[in-house]
């Protein structure tokens, strides 16, 4: 038996695709809060490059307070033009210096920040349409001895805090997550009409699934109404064929429900950052990617924190792991949900407690699959270190 702390009980509920309602949200990769967590999580995998390239080892920092404070534009059919530039804020802290080494980390957030906005919001600007500007301060003397640590094999954690995730996606949940994603990649492919920045809210009312999408239409790709109307059909068409690969439930799919005779989502760089609507990390997607207040979530945000024993980070994404993992290898879950809390100065590997609640499956007891459970949750802690090595490489999901 395992001398971690990992606990196995009932949760205390139903499970969420047997509740009458559930509402689940997915901010776009466009989105001014998703921007801020994009940027900050690109400036860490940098950052964390940069300190194993020059040093041999992940320093200590946090990027995860980039702000955005929104711009004005005058979008027009077939081309408006930006008015006020957006500004964002790369600020946290960074590890300057080691043993004589300078790191010029402004000049690497920088960098990182552009070619993450060149690369997902490509029809702005930077330089023009948004102002990127840097403070990143050094971190606190306690916090970086608690991060090096020497000699430890395991990470000891910076801070007493949570992670929870929880497996398997609903079907609301698994509509919201895929028919952002392949709007995204698929849909805009074959139309550049659609800008990044789309929203999506999911109510499932018993049997029946409402999908609300906000999609920023790009005005340079639009000559009038007409092609814009076009345009919102095509996304409502679309997102209802993703939808009916997920479920039998009814579904309806509402596209851009604020627009009037004379008011429409027409933007000129694709997000709503150009219309006065600012942005901060931590403010939208939990780790998995979705918002769902039928399920618990951490508040603390991922996308930013450093990757070696930032709790805010790691337990976010490895209870997510777990969970997944779980479910995927255990007969008899219907609904399961991981609780890691830490504290601070212990290794990141023994959590002050596991908590792993389950709804089962008609004619399974927890006595049935408790054992299995604790195995694979002592397992994927004894391998946490890996959530670091997959965060540096930019291979798992933070919003």
């Amino acid at each position: 038996m395992t001398e971690r702390n990992i606990q196995v009980e009932p949760i205390d509920r139903r499970a969420v695709e047997d509740q009458d309602i559930e509402i689940v949200e997915r901010k776009g990769i466009g989105h001014p809060d998703s921007i801020c967590d994009g940027i900050a999580e690109a400036i860490s995998s940098a950052l964390s490059q940069a300190y194993l390239d020059r040093v041999g080892k992940v320093l200590h920092y946090n990027t995860d307070e980039t702000q955005l404070v929104a711009g004005s534009s005058n979008p027009q059919f077939g081309g408006g033009e930006m008015v006020e530039p957006i500004y964002i804020l790369l600020t946290g802290r960074a590890t300057k210096e080691y043993e004589g080494t300078k790191i010029p980390t402004d000049t690497i957030a920088l960098e990182a920040a552009r070619d993450y906005l060149n690369e997902n919001i490509p029809e702005l600007d930077v330089g023009t349409d948004v102002i990127l500007d840097v403070k990143l301060g050094e971190g606190s003397g306690d916090l970086q001895s608690v991060f090096s640590e020497d000699g430890a094999t395991v990470p000891m954690a910076n801070d007493t805090s949570f992670g929870v995730g929880h497996a398997p996606l609903s079907e609301t949940e698994q509509i919201v997550l895929n028919a952002e994603d392949r709007l995204n990649n698929e849909f805009v492919a074959e139309y550049p009409a659609l800008g990044p920045d789309v929203k999506i809210m999911g109510k499932r009312e018993r049997d029946t699934i409402d999908v609300t999408v906000a999609a920023a239409m790009v005005d340079s790709y639009i000559d009038n109404r007409d092609e814009y109307d076009e345009m919102v059909e095509n996304v409502r068409d679309y997102v209802h064929g993703v939808a009916e690969e997920y479920t039998d439930r009814e579904v309806n799919i509402h596209v851009n429900t604020a627009d009037t005779e004379d008011s429409i989502y027409l933007t000129t760089t694709g997000t709503s950052a150009e219309m006065g609507d600012d942005g901060s990390v931590g403010r939208g997607n939990r780790a998995n990617g979705l918002i769902t207040p039928n399920r618990s979530m951490s508040m603390e945000a991922t996308s930013g924190k450093n990757p070696v024993n930032h709790i805010g980070k790691i337990y976010n994404l490895l209870s997510t792991s777990i969970a997944e993992t779980v479910v995927s290898e255990v007969d008899g879950i219907r609904d399961m949900r991981v609780r890691l809390l830490s504290q601070i100065g212990r290794p990141i590997d023994e959590p002050h407690v596991a908590d792993a609640q389950v709804v089962t499956e008609d004619g399974v007891t927890l006595a049935d699959i408790e054992d299995d459970i604790v195995a694979i949750v002592d397992e994927e802690l004894a391998n946490v270190t890996t959530i670091t090595e997959r965060a540096v490489n930019g291979d798992v999901r933070t919003f």
